[in-house]
């Protein structure tokens, strides 16, 4: 009898391990699907957010408040779409269609200034031949319209997968508690408590996401339209939207963003105008970073900057357009995970239930406690 359980206890790690291989394998298999499920996850957050404040704020019953969220939601996506859709298609119709002759005039720009100063000494192109860098951005935006073009072709499927996202994200809303009790339910007894602790730090941080992010995405179009229209420079209005649009994509939107123009203007208007528009792209960013992440996004997520650029690399390799979307809300799903289940459980540091991880900011206190020190100190 003693040898039998010694033998169940052996075959039970391999049975657990072939689990997790399995359960693996699935998760990998199914990645894009499960990539939709989150967005749901973040887009139904977002509406019991709303529908919470207009709870608390106005006193109206919840259902009243989840339907005003939709509809105030659907009505700013179509007064968008309908306020400035049109001119940034045409725009950017124009832009995409004038794009040789751009870089030609680019490449004539970089000359002229590579004569001014040797330092930038290159060799000419040949007659009628965009020379290097020139080349280079023709290729990124022939890369960028490749990778565009099959998602805008499979329009039904965008479609469906639309839709599927905003009816998941609207259930979720709706009843929340059904899938966190089942998610609960889904964890050991022993370790539950620690399930409820971990479930509300994760809608906090989701939270705090969505609601910095679309500020942020924002702001930072509409002085990034505002400055470009200034300044006098043509397609200002795409110029921004791809702006607040590129700001969901850390750093590398904020880079791409930036220089984009800066070399648009430089093909067009010359040097001068390229350094305004380069020192109007970083203004504008030092504005949002200084001004409006303190203000507006005073319980954003608290990522560090290294860790946030390695897993926008990450996920952009493994899952494409859509990883680099949802890159920074999983980093910050993981993070939280980390500060309670490996530092907390596994490891024994007091987690403050005060401060919720991974959402506060940079100055606030610690919410891991400090180790003790070591012997002899």
């Amino acid at each position: 009898m003693p040898a039998a359980g010694s033998e169940a206890r052996r075959g039970f790690p391999l049975t657990a391990a072939l689990a997790a291989v399995l359960l693996i394998a699935l998760v990998l298999k199914t990645a894009d699907v499960l990539l939709i499920v989150f967005l749901a996850v973040i887009l139904g957050v977002y509406l019991r957010a709303l529908a919470d404040l207009l709870v608390h704020r106005a006193g109206v019953p919840r259902p009243l408040g989840l339907s005003t969220a939709v509809i105030a939601t659907l009505a700013a996506l179509v007064g968008i779409v309908l306020l400035i859709a049109p001119a940034v298609a045409q725009q950017v119709h124009d832009l995409l269609a004038n794009t040789p002759n751009y870089l030609t005039q680019l490449d004539e720009s970089l000359t002229t200034l590579a004569q001014r100063f040797p330092i930038f000494h290159r060799a000419p192109a040949a007659s009628g031949e965009p020379g290097l860098l020139a080349s280079s951005i023709g290729e990124l935006l022939t890369a960028v319209r490749g990778a565009v073009v099959p998602y805008l072709k499979s329009s039904l499927e965008v479609l469906i997968e639309g839709v599927s996202v905003f009816v998941m994200a609207l259930y979720l809303a709706r009843h929340p508690g059904i899938y966190t009790n089942g998610v609960v339910a889904l964890v050991p007894p022993a370790r539950r408590p620690l399930a409820l602790r971990i479930l509300p730090d994760l809608a906090t941080t989701l939270r705090a996401w969505v609601v910095g992010q679309i500020t942020a995405m924002f702001i930072l179009g509409l002085l990034t339209t505002v400055g470009l229209w200034i300044l006098g420079v043509p397609y200002f209005l795409a110029f921004g939207v791809f702006a607040g649009v590129a700001a969901i994509v850390p750093f590398f939107g904020t880079l791409v963003s930036t220089i984009l123009p800066a070399l648009f203007a430089l093909s067009v208007a010359g040097v001068p105008k390229a350094l305004l528009v380069a020192a109007l792209g970083v203004l504008v960013h030092l504005i949002e970073a200084n001004l409006v992440a303190p203000q507006v996004m005073e319980r954003q997520v608290n990522l560090p900057p290294v860790l946030t650029i390695a897993g926008v690399l990450v996920m952009g390799r493994l899952f494409g357009t859509i990883g680099l979307l949802v890159a920074v809300p999983i980093i910050a799903v993981i993070m939280v995970l980390v500060r309670h289940i490996l530092l907390g459980e596994v490891y024994g540091d007091p987690v403050s239930a005060a401060e919720r991880s991974g959402t506060v900011p940079p100055d606030a206190p610690r919410t891991v406690g400090s180790p003790p020190p070591l012997a002899g100190r």
